[in-house]
This record gives C-alpha cells, structure tokens and sequence, in this order.
C-alpha cells in the first residue's frame, strides 16, 4: 500500500511531503515513489498516539481481566487516534493482579484495535494517605518476591509500575524493578529528599503529576518540585482540563521541555460512554452529566473520562505549540517505556501505525499495523 502526496510529520516532527509506503505492517519507505497510490492531499498524517496510562474506555475496565473487556478498549481506543496503550490496573489482591496479568500476556498480538503494549501496574505498592480513588484494603508495601512473581506472570509485559518510594523500604526493590521496567513514583507523600533517593536508585517517572500527590511550594517542593528538576524523569499528565489547571500545565511544559511530557488519559470504563454511575476498581463511581471525569461518592476524583486525541486538542487551545503537543502524546510516552524504536513516529522500519486528521484537525482514518482500524 502506498500513500501519495502525504503531508506528515517527519521523524524530528517537522512538517513534510512525501509518499509512504506500507508492507507487513511497517513503514517501508519514505520518499517520492513511482508506484501508483492513493492521493492524501488534504489531510495530514500524525503518528499514532500512546496512552500508557489507561484502566478503560468503551464500557471495559482492564482490571476486569476479561478478553471481551481489553477488546472494548482497544477498539474504542482506535476511534479516537490511540493505536498503541498500556493496560493499567489498580491497586487489587495478588490472586487478581495475576489473572489480569495472564489474561493480558494472551491477549497480546490479538486486539480488536490499538495495540496492546504490555501492562501499566498503578499499585499496590502506594501511599494510603494518597491513595485516590485506589482501594485502600488492597495497598501492601512492596517485596522482591511479590514483584518477580508478578513480572513472571506477566510474561515480562509490565511496562511500568507506580510506587510511593516513603511508604515502605523501597530502595532494593527500585534497583530490582528498575532493571525489568520503568519504575515511575505517584500516589504518594515523598518530600523532593525522598523522591531524589528513589530517582537515584532507578525511579524515572511521576504518575499523573500533581495528582495523588502533595502540592509543590516554594518550601517544600515534594514529589512534584523534584520531578521537574531531574533532566532524566519523565511526567504524566492529565489534560482534561479538570484535572490540571491550564495555568499549571504550561508551567509544566515550560519544565519539561518537548522531551519530558507524556501526556495520558488515565480513563476508566465510562470513556466514550457519558454520564452514569459505573464501576472503578470495586468501587462505585458517577459520571456527572457535562462531567469532566469521574468521582467517588465523597467528590474524590477517580479518573478520567477523555482521550488523548481530545486532550491534544485541549493543549492547542491552552497555548501548547504543535511539535510539542504532538511529541507528547507519541513519541515521548513510547520512550519512557522503552519503545520508541518500534512506535512513535513516523520512520521506516516503525509500525504503521497511523492517524490522519483533516483540515479541520479531527480524526479520519486511523491504520494499526498498516489495517485500518
């Protein structure tokens, strides 16, 4: 298959016309071709988004650990731009994490849509104090033997793992989970001395910044102070609207630069949906109407309810530049867990996995593996 007159955005993310050609699910070539193809001009063409951080959309929960709930995600997902994400789960008893874990690791390879990239572990090794929406019944400090039992049950698939590094003696196991995944810090209470002594041993993200986690301050810049000062630490963040003032977000990028941010959903099952009552973690949650994310019954907010193509949107409008914009919400979440090589950005030898949007920069036609989705 070969795409004609393609304007895109290049492998540095710079805006550029050529054809693209696509075979066994992979960009083959990039350049001006002499095979016939099917003319794009009038749309442009985005790499496929990464939403490493998501639990569900589309009536699924991937806690629910069933085929037919993973299949909803993925299928939704593709909908919306996302092609490529991160099964995530919440803080849930060994037995359960497991057989979410093993139905994932065979689910692999036979999605409905997006991409399933390996698993997203939010928990149990957490902070309750910070605990969000996460079931407080089920947080446990972490253990060597816990994690190299999940990590096998997985099929060595977890892509990342959210701890709090204060809430047990968790330099030993950040030094162990460093060298399997990418250990990321959230839903806790660290002081910025804390989360340097985790980012030193291995830590190399933050879950959903500013979220779950104590406010930053000119006195005690916590978890969140720490985390913009360190070059090396990716951050998630929620763009919704709701979850982050826009005024703090631009603070962020201003931080992080167009290499740091990795933009997420963290959607539950009701995505897609609209408002209800639905059902988080064993947990019951309501979708107002007009609502910008879910809560619990006390108003804590649970998650969210968007899409990172809408909240790609939403920083455009916010003032985020383009390039910036679009970095991440592809390239920069595929580098923090170790699959920008494959995954991204648009490249020979990557995946085709790719959006094109027109003139009025909504979604047209989605391709996973070079089949649209």
């Amino acid at each position: 298959m070969i795409f004609k007159n393609v304007t895109f955005y290049n492998e540095v993310f710079q805006k550029d016309v050529a054809d693209i050609q696509v075979e066994n699910g992979r960009i083959t070539a990039i350049g001006v071709l002499g095979q016939e193809g099917r003319d794009m001009q009038g749309y442009t063409l985005l790499p496929g988004f990464v939403d490493i951080h998501i639990h569900g959309r589309g009536g699924g929960d991937f806690s629910d650990g069933t085929v037919s709930s993973m299949d909803r995600i993925s299928a939704s997902l593709a909908k919306c731009g996302v092609t490529a994400f991160c099964g995530t789960t919440m803080t849930l008893p060994r037995e359960k994490l497991t057989d979410i874990l093993v139905t994932a690791r065979g689910y692999m390879g036979k999605e409905a849509g997006a991409r399933l990239l390996g698993v997203n572990l939010e928990g149990p090794f957490i902070a309750p104090a910070k605990k969000g929406a996460q079931n407080g019944d089920y947080i446990r400090p972490g253990t060597v033997e816990e994690w190299n039992a999940l990590f096998d049950a997985s099929g060595r698939s977890v892509k990342l793992i959210t701890l709090a590094p204060e809430a047990f003696d968790s330099t030993d196991l950040i030094r162990q989970i460093s060298g399997c995944c990418r250990v990321s810090l959230g839903h806790s209470c660290a002081t910025a001395e804390e989360a340097n002594a985790a980012f030193d041993a291995g830590a190399g993200h933050v879950t959903h910044l500013f979220n779950a986690m104590p406010p930053m301050s000119h006195r005690a810049p916590g978890l969140p102070g720490a985390a913009l000062d360190r070059s090396e630490v990716t951050c998630e963040l929620i763009c919704d609207g709701g979850h982050i003032d826009p005024i703090m977000l631009r603070n962020a990028f201003r931080l992080l630069g167009q290499d740091r941010a990795c933009v997420i959903s963290d959607s539950m099952r009701a995505a897609g949906l609209g408002p209800g009552t639905y059902e988080l973690g064993g947990q019951t949650v309501y979708v107002k109407e007009n609502g910008r994310y879910a809560v619990l019954e006390d108003g804590t907010i649970a998650a969210s309810i968007t899409d990172l193509f809408t909240e790609f949107k939403n920083l455009l409008r916010f003032g985020i530049d383009f390039e910036t914009a679009l970095r991440s919400c592809t390239i920069n979440p595929a580098r923090a867990i170790g699959m920008d090589d494959q995954i991204g950005s648009i490249a020979t030898g990557k995946y085709a996995d790719l959006l094109f949007v027109d003139e009025d920069l909504n979604v047209a036609e989605v391709y996973v593996d070079g089949i649209q989705a």
